[in-house]
């Protein structure tokens, strides 16, 4: 297992982040999976042994379940070096301050977490998702405070768009209060929306690159073919609806070109599709879920695949975005200035 820098801190993560929104199973996360402490402590300990040693949750999974399961799992007493990441923002009740990001909700929140984790400290503590009606002065002062009060090691976004992001940035300046130092994004083959701004930024501002869902929500996994029907058991045989697919014959030809390779390779396309994330520039840390344990040792065997330059390139070729505006207007008039941060875009598109 690779362990990687989390942006500008000097923490280091594994290439591979345990995701556990399977754990638990209660409301709408019962689609994704509702796995039980016995089972979960079983995936836990295997992800580990394999050398993981990031798991990611969040207090709305299962409406707090995850983070109880996880706290009972680890009996209150983490393995050394294990690190754990939760998240806050999305409603926890039915009154008014019962989501947000507020002073008073994120405060309850990570103090309601540590409970549940039965742990003294989140080493990394993500807000889940944007807040138009809270003042970021007002987010950013409050995540200081929890880092101040020992209660956070790291403080992350998720979910944010590029000008939500430097705003964040530039008021955690301003104030020298301490800063995001990783994203959490949706970022697969099939849906690279994040390389117009969410990557850059990353490179640009030191950020680390955590990635959420990187099968699709099992779209990528192989399992999933071209006119058949959603297998039983899977999320999206159950109604599941992330991602948005907006080009199915696009999405078929990525899955056709994953089994491919991974026919090839001897390996699952669901392996194929985790290592050419695992080599992006920009990416940090996959997080890897599942609902049972084959589908984790799968996920796992990615971390130790290297793709050659002529697999990345059928999969760049077969999965590249359009370059929107301003772009293609940066493209024909700009190339010869481009930095870093602009190639992780860019760079396919330049003629060599």
């Amino acid at each position: 297992m690779e362990y990687r820098l989390l942006g500008r801190s000097g923490l280091k993560i594994s290439t591979l982040t345990m995701g556990t929104m399977t754990f638990g199973g209660v409301g709408w996360a019962k689609m994704v999976g509702d796995l039980g402490t016995a089972e979960a402590k079983k995936m836990i300990d295997m992800c580990i042994d394999a050398g993981v040693n990031l798991i990611d949750t969040a207090n709305v999974y299962s409406s707090g379940e995850s983070e109880n399961i996880i706290g009972e799992a680890l009996a209150g007493k983490r393995p050394q070096g294990v690190l754990l990441a939760t998240k806050a923002r999305f409603g926890m009740g039915e009154g008014p301050n019962d989501s947000g990001l507020s002073r008073y909700h994120l405060i309850r929140e990570c103090e309601a977490s540590l409970k549940r984790l039965k742990t003294d400290v989140i080493d990394l503590y993500q807000v889940h998702e944007w807040d138009g009606q809270t003042p970021l002065e007002e987010t950013m002062e409050a995540l200081d405070t929890l880092i101040r009060q020992g209660k956070v090691r790291y403080v992350g976004c998720s979910n944010y768009s590029g000008w939500h992001i430097m705003k964040a940035l530039g008021i955690a300046n301003e104030h020298r209060y301490q800063r995001f130092v990783s994203q959490q994004i949706h970022y697969t083959l099939e849906a690279r929306d994040a390389e117009y701004e969410l990557l850059p930024i990353s490179i640009d501002q030191g950020l680390g690159v955590l990635v959420w869902s990187p099968l699709a929500g099992g779209l990528l996994s192989g399992k999933h073919r071209r006119n058949q029907a959603a297998p039983e058991g899977t999320r999206q045989f159950a109604g599941w609806t992330e991602p948005p697919i907006r080009d199915e014959n696009r999405l078929w030809n990525i899955v056709e070109t994953l089994v491919a390779i991974g026919q090839e390779r001897g390996v699952s396309a669901a392996q194929i599709a985790l290592a050419w994330l695992i080599g992006r520039k920009a990416v940090t840390s996959v997080i890897i879920g599942g609902r049972t344990e084959a589908q984790f040792r799968d996920n796992i065997a990615a971390a130790e695949l290297k793709l050659t330059d002529e697999e990345r390139k059928r999969l760049d070729a077969v999965s590249l975005p359009p370059v929107i505006y301003p772009y293609w207007h940066q493209l024909n008039t700009a190339s010869d200035r481009f930095g870093e941060a602009d190639l992780e875009l860019f760079g396919p598109h330049i003629k060599q």
